[in-house]
């Protein structure tokens, strides 16, 4: 390790499922790893960037069928294919160090090795599955877990599903990975903690199913043929073979495990806080320090998905607008621990705002006016004043702090922040000293000189601050600024600059955009690739007598709330003609508001033997109607009475 350097630094992506092209969540979450290894690197940090795709499994093995071509052809397309994964993340300009593909051979061998010694040590053994499978989430499921006899993860169908398979004693470890949780700062944000021990640990860890013999799209186990390793023994692992535990491909296991951190989409925490731990436990390995799960992007309120067709092209959008102006506004606008709605409005707007008339003014105009001013080079003759620049020299010398204090904690959008508070307090100084007014005399000149001295040195300060979010700007700004000095030990000290600078003029940074003008061009170049969402699949025919045994009641809505715990979860107060209110139970939160359910008239199956969720009874199911990410109450006419029958 060099004289310089820090330390050491792993930080890691999710490996992406390689189903089909990936989408601007999935950019979101890998420009955040960009970022935050830009950043490390900045600081002196010897830095591991892994990143990869997840390519096993039944989806894929269909996938491939359905495409006519082999399941690793179809990966390989996906993957390394013309804009693909690899394409688009050099697109991005994604610094990563490393790119694993689970269907690489030392990857292979590896999960065998690993398979073996858990299934050596008693932590894995043979039995049958039998309960519900989730084929888009790859998900085993009890009936007790399902919403509304859906996934609870992604709100789909789910399968029957019975086989032989290997099982994981998750079991085994749930009091040590509560406490992993509880005790420590292991996952967060913290409101994860809240999710995982009370959804999943409190109510019973089950043991996980690990092997399939339903298809045969993925790592074989070795000491019994039929059987191939399941999801997530072959997907989590790959944070370590990457660094070479149990191949020989790599020799950097020791250098840079544990992981300093996880990001993962919150939809695979579970994974990674739970499942993840235990596995390492069962073979006595060390845990990564932190596991991080941010929020989904949504379009339209809901989560953006391959599968339903929902999705946003990064490729487009970066094309369109510049791969540093959509990696600015991917961090700048959504906190990156909670959910945010995306819209390209605001994409437009931020870049307009931000990019064009913050940013981009400021250093458009202040070198055009030290050039214009003083032509090759800024005078060495200078005359401060210190109550005028006190406050922007206070500001920009102390940024780095604030910077650095938000980066450690994943808090992009703060971070952005404090950069832009220096930026709009140097345009606003820009307008307090006229320098276009001091220029009129020679005896202003040293004034103006140390007008625009103190406007570069800022300028250079934000600009290398910038660097781990928008690379490519940072170095422009650098060389416009005859190439000022931008590593890190730089940036919190002033007056660095060269007193006779000599700064270079160039075209705008970000020039504005027709905010109309584009959205009716992006309108228009997405209309040929919009589809209707697909009819969903027809049930089996049942006979008359079937459908007579299904008691449907007109219900009046008493009451309607949130369920505590649940992202998913209504509950709701029925009158339903009888004496006595009904509780019902509904995974339909992200489409309304429970207030404005209250006195609808809605329909529910009545006769269904009532069932427990998340600790409460729910007597019943209301009737909706679902074509692919909306979903709609059947409502009827007021007028009907409650307690009235659908006949």
């Amino acid at each position: 390790m060099c004289d310089k350097c820090r330390g050491k630094y792993y930080i890691t992506t999710p490996i992406y499922y390689p189903s089909a092209k990936l989408h601007i969540g999935h950019t979101y979450c890998t420009v955040a790893t960009d970022t935050m290894a830009r950043y490390k690197r900045l600081q002196g940090y010897d830095v591991m960037f892994l990143t990869g795709t997840d390519e096993h499994g039944q989806k894929i093995e269909d996938k491939a069928k359905e495409a006519g071509v082999t399941p690793q052809q179809f990966v390989d397309d996906i993957v390394l294919g013309e804009g693909g994964v690899k394409d688009l993340w050099k697109l991005m300009n994604i610094s990563y160090d490393r790119f694993i593909r689970t269907t690489d051979d030392y990857h292979v061998a590896a999960i065998q090795k690993i398979f073996k010694k858990m299934h050596d040590n008693g932590d894995i053994y043979k039995g049958t599955y039998k309960g519900k499978y989730c084929k888009p989430c790859e998900s085993f499921w009890t009936e007790s877990q399902l919403v509304d006899g859906k996934c609870p993860d992604c709100g789909r169908e789910v399968q029957d599903a019975e086989e032989e398979a290997y099982f994981f004693r998750l079991s085994k470890y749930a009091d040590r990975v509560r406490d992993l949780l509880v005790n420590t700062d292991f996952l967060e944000p913290r409101s994860r903690v809240n999710e995982m021990v009370n959804n999943f640990i409190d109510p019973g860890l089950e043991d996980l199913c690990v092997s399939r013999t339903s298809f045969t799209w993925g790592v074989p186990v070795d000491f019994d043929p039929g059987h191939v390793v399941y999801v997530w023994i072959d997907a989590l692992f790959n944070y370590m073979t990457a660094l070479g535990f149990e191949n020989d491909k790599y020799h950097d296991l020791d250098k840079f495990w544990p992981a300093d951190v996880h990001f993962v989409g919150k939809e695979i925490v579970r994974f990674h806080s739970i499942i993840w731990p235990a596995m390492l436990m069962s073979l006595d390995l060390p845990l990564p320090k932190k596991v991080y799960g941010h929020g989904w992007l949504l379009l339209d309120g809901g989560k953006m998905s391959k599968s339903k067709g929902n999705v946003v092209d990064p490729y487009v959008l970066a094309q369109r607008f510049g791969v540093d102006a959509l990696r600015f506004f991917l961090l700048r606008t959504f906190p990156f621990g909670s959910d945010g709605n995306f819209s390209n409005e605001s994409l437009i707007n931020t870049i307009n705002v931000d990019l064009a008339n913050d940013l981009g003014n400021l250093v458009s105009r202040t070198v055009a006016m030290a050039q214009k001013y003083f032509g090759e080079h800024l005078s060495a003759e200078q005359q401060a004043d210190e109550e005028k620049d006190a406050e922007l020299i206070r500001l920009a010398s102390t940024l780095r702090g604030r910077y650095e204090e938000q980066m450690e904690k994943y808090a992009f959008q703060n971070a952005l922040a404090e950069i832009f508070k220096v930026i709009s307090r140097a345009n606003k100084y820009i307008d307090e000293n006229a320098p276009w007014v001091l220029a009129k005399s020679e005896e202003s000149k040293p004034r103006l000189a140390r007008v625009l001295y103190n406007l570069l040195e800022t300028v250079r300060i934000c600009g290398g601050l910038l660097a781990p979010f928008m690379p490519a700007t940072a170095q422009e700004i650098a060389k416009r600024l005859g190439g000022a000095p931008m590593d890190w030990d730089s940036l919190d000290k002033w007056g660095l600059l060269d007193p006779q600078v000599a700064a270079v003029a160039g075209a705008p940074l970000f020039p504005r955009i027709d905010v109309d003008k584009e959205l009716a061009a992006l309108e228009a170049l997405n209309k040929p690739a919009v589809q209707e969402d697909p009819l969903p699949e027809p049930k089996a025919e049942i006979a008359f007598d079937d459908f007579e045994k299904v008691d449907m009641t007109v219900v009046k809505v008493l009451a309607c709330e949130k369920v505590k715990k649940s992202e998913k979860l209504l509950k709701f107060t029925l009158n339903d003609g009888t004496d006595t209110p009904r509780q019902i139970l509904s995974g339909i939160a992200k489409y309304y508001q429970p207030e404005e359910l209250v006195g609808k008239t809605l329909v529910a199956v009545t006769n269904l033997a009532p069932r427990k969720m998340m600790g409460q009874l729910s007597s019943g199911m209301l009737l909706s109607a679902e074509r692919g990410d909306k979903l709609n109450l059947v409502m009827l006419d007021d007028k009907i009475p409650a307690g009235a029958r659908l006949v």
